[in-house]
């Protein structure tokens, strides 16, 4: 099969589309390489894709929708995986136009695009921001999500509802993958594992944002990744899944285990609780138990491991 992997060479996407090659398919990865982080590490993650399998790339933002219709006159897909988004509630709070023009225009712009050219199969990343103060635990997909307290959150909220649209008007076939917490080798430096481990490592203040209680749902990679592919192999209508590990790990504990890793001591500088944040995220992943054999397999200890092997690995 030929996939475009939108946001593929990202921390998600490079490890999708690794994985894509591996199995025998062709991919082409649209990303704009914009500069919310370094986008050299994007062009690390494109060479060792590269080194997987021979991949295309189109350099393009996906609000442009005039570059989205070059890019689909210029190839034949059999499914989209659209990975391509502005990450990160704080950051949307202090940029929602953004977040907007990108998460949702940008979606939007897909959308058509695949409409156009008679691609039925799409998998777009959603997030358990969706959920936002949610009263009952654990997440479940069928609990009401209409009350998001973030514009990132609120902008994930919009894409699913758009793919719902298209499902419905075009029968295009729409899973929507609520992602919690992803972690791994690869991951983006400005979320809180990388940034904890980079800043204990150099012996420089960690950011602790409250008294350190909240608890977040950690998946790794791997699992995210087994997900994503289980939706490829399936058809599915619309469906919305929950993609964590389910299990949650408190913050002050987190701490702790990047510590160990590390053989290093954190350096802790407390601050108010954030705008946006969330106390607690926890995925009930019995829907994708039952209807993608979906089985998150690594603990929190094993793949902070995994993560800090990765991270001391000269580069």
């Amino acid at each position: 099969m030929k996939f475009l992997v939108t946001g593929g060479t990202g921390f998600i996407g490079s490890h999708v589309s690794e994985r894509l090659l591996r199995d025998g398919n062709r991919v082409v990865i649209v990303d704009d390489f914009n500069d919310f982080y370094d986008p050299a590490i994007k062009q690390r993650n494109l060479a060792r894709i590269q080194a997987v399998g021979r991949v295309k790339l189109h350099t393009a933002d996906i609000v442009d929708k005039a570059a989205m219709d070059r890019v689909f006159a210029a190839e034949k897909f059999d499914a989209i995986i659209h990975l391509a988004a502005r990450a990160g509630v704080r950051p949307s709070i202090e940029q929602p136009l953004l977040y907007t023009q990108t998460n949702v225009t940008g979606t939007m712009n897909l959308l058509e695009c695949a409409r156009a050219a008679g691609i039925r199969k799409f998998v777009f990343a959603s997030s358990s921001s969706v959920y936002g103060i949610n009263s009952k635990i654990p997440f479940s997909e069928s609990d009401p999500i209409f009350k998001p307290i973030s514009p990132y959150a609120a902008t994930k909220l919009a894409g699913e509802a758009l793919c719902h649209t298209y499902h419905h008007l075009y029968g295009m076939d729409m899973t929507c993958l609520r992602f919690f917490t992803v972690y791994g080798p690869s991951q983006r430096p400005d979320l809180a594992i990388h940034k904890f481990a980079r800043l204990i490592a150099a012996g420089k203040p960690i950011e602790i944002f409250g008294d350190g209680s909240t608890r977040r749902d950690y998946t790794f990679i791997d699992d995210i990744v087994e997900g994503i592919m289980a939706c490829v192999r399936g058809a599915f209508g619309y469906e919305i899944f929950n993609l964590g590990n389910s299990h949650t790990v408190e913050l002050r504990q987190l701490v702790g285990l990047i510590e160990s890793a590390l053989g290093r001591k954190a350096i802790v500088e407390r601050r108010p609780e954030q705008p946006g944040d969330v106390p607690v995220t926890f995925a009930d992943v019995s829907k994708a138990r039952r209807m993608l054999g979906y089985d998150p397999k690594t603990k929190i200890e094993q793949g902070i491991g995994k993560f800090v092997e990765w991270f001391q690995r000269p580069s």
